[in-house]
């Protein structure tokens, strides 16, 4: 038997394992799998797609008859909003995520509550067990039907007799072809695997799911060709001590990669919420010092985020940095320019940073609510919860424009904000009669100093 040693992020083969890749220089990325071996089905395979591709012609792009694209409403407005407006008929989508974040659950649900006929194919899980977590997730479920098998060819013939109109793989790294003798989850089964199902997804016009595992780097596992196959690349992500989900868009042929849903975990199941907005903003009735709204955008979708700061003395000599859901670069930065630009010392104070709900947060316009948070601590001044802040803030001390700021505007003025300090750049751009929220515009550190805490 030979074997090969095969890179999993670029495919390049060595006859021994290399500790860094020649080709891609990733480190620790070759996998052992034995080589194939030619069999008749793949020589029938390889002269069918050589008569395919002589038989097609080149044609004109402008005698090209435009088809519109048939979609499956899931019944779920977070995962039709990200997949772009419901599941394509014949796609191929890959769902990845960390153990136990909830991707089988996500689907199941899915498979329960909708009238179209699924197939729920599970190589990780027993028939007996997947009836369980549908019996706590819900009663109703006559439209899908579950098999346990880890061959993908007693799958395909399967799926071809009870010609469903979804088809769930959980999980593909499980899942293994009889005619390559390599171990399930090795990078030659999940590419022949995934290549096998594209092909039976197109040919039958059958929607498939499959989900992936992901490495220690939080990738998907196996080679990188895997998302190249596929049609859309979906990752579902979340703090597993706190019960909300995030569904991201990280590829997507047919929509938006802008989108995302958003979930929160229950004991019987997943459930959508559509405003999280309100999860994210303070439940205390009193106002306290060092908290500051912030008008963001997740993708395209716009979200007000409370941000929490607390600056103290430094007991221990050396001042302690902290940043929860923020990174700590970036607050340092802001940090360092609240003390060169507005005179605020904060070199012998222990600063601690958190975005309220757990969540995760990138978007430079939250820098002028987490300087507003900070101030406010110090100074153990109360900013007022009826006000909001979205614009970045510059190394010069300037307030910067965002981007999407009339979303954002909106959104505070639905929640019930009485205003939303801007950058003056964006504030030149819009029509203040529009809204019913106050919009001020600033131009520098200092006047939102002076506007904010007089």
């Amino acid at each position: 038997m030979k074997t090969k040693f095969t890179c999993s992020n670029c495919l390049y083969s060595s006859p021994k394992w290399l500790g860094k890749c020649p080709s891609c220089e990733e480190w620790n990325s070759f996998q052992e799998e034995v080589v194939d071996r030619p069999t008749k089905q793949s020589k029938k395979q390889e002269a069918w797609k050589d008569g395919r591709k002589k038989a097609t012609k080149a044609i004109k792009i402008e005698h090209i008859v435009k088809q519109e694209q048939s979609r499956i409403d899931c019944l779920d407005q977070e995962l039709n909003r990200v997949l772009g407006g419901g599941l394509v008929k014949g796609s191929l989508v890959l769902l990845g995520g960390e153990p136990g974040i909830g991707k089988s659950t996500l689907l199941l649900q899915v498979a329960l509550q909708l009238s179209n006929k699924i197939c729920y194919v599970s190589g990780e899980e027993s028939a007996s067990q997947i009836k369980m977590r549908a019996d706590r997730i819900s009663k109703d479920a006559s439209n899908c039907y579950v098999f346990a098998e880890t061959n993908l060819t007693k799958i395909l013939q399967e799926t071809n007799v009870l010609a469903p109109d979804i088809l769930i793989i959980d999980s593909i790294q499980t899942v293994a072809t009889p005619f390559l003798e390599s171990t399930p989850g090795s990078v030659s089964q999940v590419r022949e695997c995934t290549s096998e199902l594209q092909r039976f997804a197109k040919e039958r016009d059958i929607a498939v799911f499959i989900i992936g595992h992901i490495n220690k780097d939080g990738l998907i596992a196996g080679p990188k060709i895997l998302e190249h196959i596929v049609d859309v690349v979906l990752q579902f992500e979340g703090d597993k001590n706190y019960s909300y989900r995030i569904l991201r868009s990280l590829k997507n042929r047919f929509g938006s990669t802008d989108e995302l849903g958003i979930y929160e975990m229950w004991t019987h199941g997943l459930r959508i919420i559509s405003n999280p907005s309100d999860l994210l903003l303070s439940q205390s009735d009193e106002n306290l010092s060092g908290s500051a709204v912030a008008a963001t955008m997740n993708g395209a979708r716009p979200m007000l985020v409370e941000t929490q700061a607390l600056v103290s003395k430094a007991v221990y000599g050396t001042p302690q940095r902290s940043a929860t859901g923020f990174d700590i670069r970036r607050m340092n930065m802001i940090l360092a320019v609240l003390e060169k630009r507005a005179g605020l010392l904060f070199g012998m104070q222990d600063v601690f940073l958190n975005i309220a709900g757990g969540i995760k947060m990138v978007d430079p316009s939250m820098d002028l609510a987490i300087a507003t948070a900070l101030v406010s601590s110090l100074q153990d001044i109360t900013v007022s919860s009826k006000n909001c802040f979205a614009a970045e803030l510059g190394l010069t001390g300037e307030i910067r424009a965002v981007h999407r700021i009339e979303q954002r505007i909106v959104e505070a003025d639905r929640l019930g904000f009485d205003k939303i300090f801007i950058s003056n750049y964006n504030y030149k751009s819009l029509d203040q009669k529009k809204y019913n929220i106050e919009l001020v515009g600033l131009s520098k550190i200092e006047d939102l100093i002076h506007q904010v805490f007089g």
